[in-house]
C-alpha cells in the first residue's frame, strides 16, 4: 500500500536578519490511506510549519514530499494550487465560509477552480451530495448566519471532501466550538474516516486528540512521539458520557 503522505527527512529554515530558525529539523514520517492522524505540540513546536508544508502551502528547505505518489517539494507555485484544490481537502478553525451565500454554494466554490470544468446542475448535484455525508442537507439554502457553529463546520467539511482529496486536512476543527459540538464534530470525522478517508489533524487538545487512531507529537522541529493511540475516544458513547455528566435539562431551560 503506497502512503498517501510520505515525508523524507524534511527540513525547514526561516532567516530572521542574521538569525536562522530551524522550524522543522529532518522529519520523515509516513502516513498510509485511511488513516486518522492527530499532529499535536506545544507552540513553537514545529507542527504548524510541518502542516503548511503537508498542505503544499509552504516548499522545505531541504527533503523531499510525496502526496499521494507526486514529489511536490519542487513544484512550483501554480502547480501547489493545482495540487491543494485537486488532492487535499481543508478544514479551519474558523470554517472561512462566504457569508453571502448558501451552504451549498460555499460547498460548490472548489470545484469552481477545477480545470475540468462542471455544469450548473452538476455543481449542484455534487455539493448536495457532499452535504448528505455529513448530514446537513436539510440546510442546504441556508446561510452561515442562519447555522449554528456546528453546522458550519459540518459545512466547511462537506466542501472540504466535493473534490473527493486524497486527503483531509484539518488545523483546530474543533477550536471555536462547545465541547459537545466539538465531539459531534469528531464523530463527523470518525465516520468519514471508516469510509476509507484519509485524514491528518492538528490540535493542542488530548482530550479531542483521542479521537483519532495515532498521534504524533513534535517538540523542536523534531518528531518525539509516534503510536497508535492506546484509549482512543468514540463520539457516540462520549456524548452520552456527557450527557449523562449533566443530568437532566431542566423543563423551563427546555421549551
Amino acid at each position: 500500500m503506497n502512503p498517501v503522505i510520505k515525508l523524507d527527512d524534511i527540513r525547514k529554515t526561516y532567516h530572521t536578519g542574521e538569525v536562522e530558525v530551524h522550524a522543522v529539523r529532518g522529519v520523515s514520517l509516513e502516513i498510509l490511506p485511511g488513516e486518522f492522524v492527530a499532529v499535536m505540540g506545544a507552540s513553537g513546536s514545529g507542527k504548524s510549519t510541518l502542516m503548511n508544508i503537508v498542505g503544499c502551502l509552504d516548499r522545505p528547505t531541504g527533503g523531499r514530499y510525496f502526496l499521494d505518489g507526486t514529489d511536490v517539494s519542487e513544484l512550483d507555485r501554480d502547480d501547489l494550487a493545482d495540487i491543494r484544490n485537486q488532492k487535499i481537502g481543508f478544514v479551519f478553525q474558523g470554517f472561512n465560509l462566504l457569508s453571502r451565500t448558501s451552504a451549498r454554494e460555499n460547498v460548490e466554490m472548489p470545484m469552481l477552480y477545477r480545470h475540468d470544468q462542471r455544469s450548473a446542475r452538476e455543481l449542484h448535484e455534487k455539493a448536495t451530495r457532499a452535504l448528505e455525508t455529513v448530514n446537513l442537507a436539510d440546510r442546504a439554502d441556508h446561510h452561515p448566519s442562519q447555522l449554528s457553529g456546528g453546522q458550519q463546520q459540518r459545512v466547511a467539511i462537506a466542501r472540504a471532501l466535493v473534490n473527493q482529496p486524497a486527503l483531509l486536512l484539518a488545523d483546530e476543527p474543533t477550536g471555536n466550538l462547545d465541547s459537545r459540538t466539538s465531539i459531534e464534530i469528531m464523530g463527523v470525522f470518525q465516520q468519514l474516516n471508516a469510509q476509507g478517508i484519509t485524514i491528518v489533524m492538528v490540535t493542542h487538545e488530548p482530550d479531542i486528540a483521542r479521537f483519532t487512531k495515532r498521534n504524533v507529537v513534535m517538540s523542536d522541529g523534531v518528531v518525539t512521539t509516534d503510536a497508535p493511540v492506546a484509549d482512543r475516544l468514540f463520539a457516540g458513547p462520549e456524548l452520552e458520557r456527557l450527557q449523562q455528566a449533566r443530568g437532566p435539562v431542566p423543563q423551563a431551560a427546555a421549551s
